[in-house]
């Protein structure tokens, strides 16, 4: 095949085949939905680098991005192959092309992505007009789900470096002062985050510049960050909560997200912002360049993150631990990805693969709790291994017909009394963060003292580096484990375990630390 795509006969153009993916300038971008504009299709590439090329092929639903170099076109189809981009619900799927440069006509569908390209490109990288401040301000509007301090971070520090942050409530939205080195930096957030949705139809980011030409910060902690000073004191962490919603909205770490549908929104988004990448920052937020997008691990933050297709709720577990080994003695169990996964949504069914027993499908009660665990969970460590979550092709997970035993690998839960959000308006719903090394224990009774959780904790082999009783209430505690990952074998195993006086155990992962 020529290595020279041409558009010159757009409709006899048969696209790429998919190849052994050596890297190209050149992006083949496959399933586009049919009324996508190139507008959207450019804004896939820019977060990455300079866009030089575009050829639409509106026919085949398909399209091809020239980048400025071959490494940002391998940093577009590394971040990509893990995080498949959604365009209005459709998953779109991006790969090397196996040509090598672009070349295009001048008939009027290619002269309208030419345009685009100008228009788009010229706005995006333009240094010529000065931004009227470093200092950006933030509005969520439409707050749905939580969105976090750190979060934004993570969004924004796409853009530039990060010099300061500060999250609050005023008028009963949410909203964040945002400080970068530069100008320059502010001008591309702006230009590409505003009116983005950070999940669809809701988390609105308004976007404006500041009058402020600096911001102070006093503290670091979950309401503001100084990344210029790692010293400064933490401070009271505790937020006021002036909307419902804010409950959640100073998490570390991830994105938070609530288990209902959010509301139809006005603005259609081109694409969805999913989750942030936990960070504990020990310094600046750096400028995701080169390879850094690269050895992002899931979830990343930044545009065209993956959502739950419209109904998709059945989830690809991969890379499990089918059996004991030198990495872990325990293997996976439905029973273990039931509770594991049981902490970000209802699940209703769980199946490890027969003949691929490092494959499972988890079936959530509705897709947006899917994608609630697949955010959260993914690159996680499970019994020695990192999880590797993917929506799943199947809309359920079958149950072995009658009489055909599947050596007890697929299980029903669909009655179990273990579900955490069963009821509406559930305060588990307020209660939903990221895999950490802390716990949260509640319906303690009176007579479990401190030394008797710690000790059953340890019957795992795990190692518990502090405890707290709640000083209001003995009934809950917090117990930090030596690692994210112990913390995880712990809640598997010690959720619900009955601890007498008809008291069991509710583990969950926590946001504070002792």
């Amino acid at each position: 095949m020529s290595t020279t795509a041409n558009g010159n006969d757009s409709k006899k153009f048969k696209g790429d085949i998919r190849g052994p993916g050596v890297p190209s300038r050149v992006i083949h971008i496959r399933k586009l939905p049919t009324d996508i504009s190139e507008a959207e299709v450019i804004s896939l590439g820019l977060p990455f680098g300079d866009v030089t090329n575009l050829l639409m092929l509106k026919a085949k639903n398909q399209a091809f991005l020239e980048m400025n170099s071959e490494e940002a076109a391998q940093n577009m189809v590394g971040y990509y192959s893990t995080l498949v981009p959604i365009i209005r619900h459709h998953p779109v799927y991006i790969q090397f092309s196996n040509h090598k440069e672009l070349k295009t006509d001048n008939s009027p569908n290619q002269e309208r992505a030419q345009a685009a390209l100008r228009a788009l490109t010229t706005s995006h990288v333009d240094a010529a007009l000065p931004a009227p401040s470093t200092v950006l301000r933030v509005v969520v509007e439409n707050l749905i789900y939580p969105v976090t301090l750190d979060a934004l971070c993570q969004i924004f520090s796409k853009f530039g470096t990060v010099l300061r942050i500060i999250v609050f409530t005023k008028n009963s939205q949410f909203q964040a002062l945002l400080q970068y080195v530069d100008g320059a930096s502010a001008q591309s957030a702006k230009l590409s985050l505003d009116g983005q949705n950070i999940y669809n139809g809701c988390c609105t980011l308004r976007i404006s510049f500041s009058k402020l030409t600096t911001l102070n910060v006093k503290y670091n902690n979950e309401k503001s960050r100084d990344f210029t000073r790692p010293d400064l004191p933490t401070g009271d962490s505790q937020p006021t909560m002036e909307h419902p919603a804010m409950a959640t909205a100073f998490t570390p770490g991830i994105i938070s997200a609530g288990p209902y549908g959010g509301a139809a929104h006005g603005f259609p988004p081109a694409f969805t912002l999913q989750p942030a990448m936990t960070s504990h920052y020990p310094g600046l937020v750096p400028t995701m360049q080169g390879g850094a997008l690269a050895s992002l691990s899931l979830p990343g933050g930044r545009l065209g993150f993956p959502h739950m297709s419209a109904g998709v709720s059945v989830l690809l577990v991969s890379n499990l631990n089918p059996e004991p080994s030198l990495l872990s003695l325990k293997r996976v169990t439905p029973h273990c990805l039931f509770i594991l996964f049981g902490v970000y949504g209802d699940v209703m069914r769980v199946k490890i693969l027969f003949n691929k027993k490092e494959n499972a499908l988890v079936q959530m009660s509705d897709c947006t709790q899917a994608q609630l665990a697949m955010s959260h969970l993914s690159g996680q460590q499970l019994h020695g291994k990192p999880l590797r979550i993917t929506p799943s092709k199947h809309t359920s997970v079958q149950l072995p017909r009658e009489g055909h035993e599947d050596q007890g690998l697929t299980k029903d839960y669909s009655n179990s009394p273990l579900h955490r959000f069963k009821k509406p308006g559930s305060k588990n719903y307020s209660n939903i963060f990221p895999p950490s090394a802390t716990l949260h224990l509640s319906n303690i009774p009176p007579s479990v003292v401190e030394d008797d959780l710690k000790m059953l904790f340890s019957t795992s082999g795990a190692m518990v580096k502090a405890f707290k009783f709640f000083q209001k209430d003995h009934k809950m505690a917090l117990i930090q484990m030596g690692s994210v990952e112990e913390a995880i074998e712990s809640l598997i195993e010690f959720h619900n375990h009955d601890l007498g006086e008809n008291h069991h155990l509710r583990v969950s992962f926590s946001k504070s630390s002792i």
